[in-house]
């Protein structure tokens, strides 16, 4: 029986969404939970909304070499038989922990339980479900179906595969889940919404596109020893979004993602494979068509 729960949020200059986490883990009400806020020496007001809540949760404010190292120093910090990760600009749904608990109770051999969620925007408000799917790990290769904030994995698999690469700046969750889950980690589906993952212009993976897609593409290089076609194209779709190329100039558009997608095999590929210039040749036929 997993019988504590530790929650970790890593933090820096949130300040106007951080208690909107906190209260959404500290009103769940379980029993044995242990709450650790990492936060990165913020300059805001975070620091004096922590200190009200100096009774309920442990927290250190302090310079860290990024949101990974803050969330492995979290984990350093914790002893639960099961933790969750969640940035200080994300919520649990009410329910979530105990829900989770009693999950992983009645499922011992589940290493990793990931819940269901939806992006919702800066009033909370639920923009989309975050489409999740049921466990495989070739489709994970290519699809991140996991929602980082819906979570949770057990003490022995964070004591044998250690945590996050803090190299990585964008994709240290994704980059997460396929190196346990290539080390032959038991996911499993909880078909449940867990949490609210927030989506807003300020937002660190929505505001820097071009830079996430090239750092997933370098983390699977790293990782699988090349990079799937499909994120080859992500990367070439999210270059040209932002240079503003507009899709409704078909022609121009498609010798572009032909282009930048078969520049950017050659630099992480260092080849191109036949399947590749069959798709962009396609989407060249079918512009011109």
């Amino acid at each position: 029986m997993k019988s504590t729960l530790s929650i970790v949020t890593p933090s820096f200059n949130q300040g106007r969404f951080i208690e909107r986490t906190i209260r959404s883990v500290l009103e769940q009400h379980v029993c044995k939970l242990e709450y650790v806020v990492c936060d990165g020496g913020s300059t805001d007001h975070t620091v004096n909304i922590l200190a009200t809540y100096n009774d309920r949760l442990t927290w250190v404010s302090e310079k860290d070499a990024g949101q990974a190292d803050a969330v492995n120093r979290g984990f350093a910090k914790t002893r639960g038989d099961l933790i969750g990760w969640l940035n200080s600009d994300d919520i649990y749904y009410p329910g979530t922990l105990r829900a989770v608990m009693d999950f992983s109770n009645a499922n011992p051999e589940v290493e990793v339980i990931y819940g269901d969620a939806n992006h919702i925007d800066e009033n909370d408000t639920v923009i989309e479900p975050y489409p999740t799917e049921d466990w495989n790990l070739e489709r994970l290769k290519t699809v991140c179906f996991i929602c980082q904030p819906g979570v949770f994995v057990t003490r022995g698999l964070l004591d044998r595969f250690g945590g996050l690469d803090q190299t990585l700046q964008y994709c240290m969750d994704y980059e997460y889940w396929l190196r346990l889950g290539m080390k032959g980690a038991k996911f499993v589906h909880f078909a449940r919404v867990l949490a609210g993952s927030r989506l807003y212009a300020q937002n660190k993976t929505l505001g820097s596109k071009v830079k996430v897609h090239a750092e997933i593409n370098s983390m699977m290089l790293k990782l699988m020893g090349e990079v799937p076609d499909k994120w080859i194209y992500n990367y070439a779709h999210a270059l040209l979004d932002d240079r503003g190329w507009h899709r409704s100039a078909r022609r121009r558009y498609a010798l572009g993602l032909a282009a930048v997608s078969v520049y950017a095999g050659l630099a992480w590929n260092h080849k191109i494979r036949r399947p590749m210039l069959e798709t962009v040749c396609g989407w060249v036929r079918a512009a011109f068509g």
